[in-house]
């Protein structure tokens, strides 16, 4: 998850380094810290980490030791938010100069799309370094990788853009990269969208060849999720949906991929869980579950069945279920009570000052 807890400044605050502890508690055997950025002028929100070789800071070694207890792994999910990066804090630009009600950017120049996979590479070599278990590369959601692999987002006409094997390219040359930084032996998943949810963008068909590519490449994990943070586009994870999201791509994918494979969204009850698992999908990823009950994870490996419950919202703003969630990390992260849904108004105004009081901060960092 973008947890939203980094101090503003680019660095983990004191709340995120509890937040992994708690998961790591709960039982939890891998966290994803979401969004950590190379770049800072394509962060997705102030509240995201930044880490270069000029900012390793101590607060990134005890990141790792708090997301490593009890025998948790912790991973850095390694993200540039592309033509989405947050434009208070950065300049978008992305695989083709777009002009479209709600977002508009330049286009990635091919001098800096060839600089991007030693980007990735190295913050996956200071991932390594501080600490951390391994990295995954978000090529989902709307962000960079899934905007060149997106042909409503890439109209470009080089060898970047065109067919699917030319819009794969970035990402085939990122995961190489990376992997020669890290060795042989650093796990390194992928997040993959297997729909972006978008008439005219990237399709379930065309995500299954992609998966078939990715099953030659050294990569250790495949994570697959779906939709975008488009503006105005429907999200998968405020969807109506009783149970998970992507299943039956993910068994789809299963027959053409011996790697491991992981499925995250909509996953609620043990059962879900459970069923997933008898599929032959390797891994499940909790995100608002986990939310709720920290805890989880070793209340279903001693036995219990019982499930988190689950707010209901009645006409929520767009973008107010995911700010009341991202607020109740905070609250899970201070130890403080969770509020129920009748707190969405307040939340939505604390989740958006908070940003604006960290935009400040960002700015005067970076900028």
């Amino acid at each position: 998850m973008s947890d939203s807890l980094g101090d503003g400044r680019g660095y983990p605050s004191d709340a995120q380094i509890a937040l992994y502890k708690v998961w790591a508690e709960g039982g939890a055997a891998l966290s994803l810290v979401g969004e950590v950025q190379g770049d800072p002028s394509k962060a997705e929100k102030p509240g995201n980490l930044v880490l270069r070789p000029e900012r390793t800071d101590p607060r990134f070694e005890a990141l790792a030791r708090a997301g490593t207890h009890k025998g948790s792994q912790l991973w850095l999910q390694l993200g540039n938010a592309g033509a989405m990066a947050y434009r208070p804090i950065g300049t978008p630009k992305g695989p083709s100069n777009l002009d479209l009600d709600g977002l508009s950017c330049a286009a990635l120049t091919t001098h800096e799309i060839s600089a991007l996979p030693d980007q990735f590479a190295g913050t996956a070599r200071l991932a390594q370094d501080l600490g951390f278990c391994g990295v995954e590369l978000h090529a989902a959601h709307g962000f960079l990788l899934s905007q060149f692999l997106s042909p409503l987002f890439n109209k470009r006409g080089d060898a970047y853009g065109g067919s699917l094997r030319n819009r794969l390219r970035l990402t085939l040359e990122v995961a190489e990269a990376v992997r020669d930084a890290v060795g042989p032996r650093f796990p390194i998943g992928i997040k993959l969208n297997a729909t972006d949810q978008l008439a005219g963008g990237f399709t379930q068909d065309e995500a299954l060849l992609v998966v078939e590519a990715l099953e030659k490449t050294s990569l250790d994990l495949i994570d697959i999720s779906g939709g975008t943070y488009f503006p105005g586009a429907p999200s998968a994870s405020d969807g109506a949906g009783s149970g998970p999201y992507f299943l039956e791509f993910a068994k789809k994918a299963r027959c053409l991929t011996g790697k491991p494979l992981m499925l995250t969204g909509g996953f609620k009850t043990l059962k879900q869980a459970q069923n997933a698992i008898d599929l032959d999908i390797d891994f499940v990823g909790l995100a608002r579950a986990l939310i709720l009950d920290p805890n989880l994870p070793n209340t279903w490996l001693g036995g219990g069945r019982q499930s988190p419950v689950f707010p209901r919202f009645d006409n929520p703003p767009e973008g107010g279920v995911t700010a009341w969630y991202t607020m109740r990390l905070t609250d899970l992260a201070e130890g403080n009570a969770v509020w129920g849904p009748e707190s969405l108004i307040d939340d939505v105004k604390a989740y958006e000052a908070r940003d604006a009081a960290r935009v400040k901060l960002w700015n005067e960092t970076f900028h």
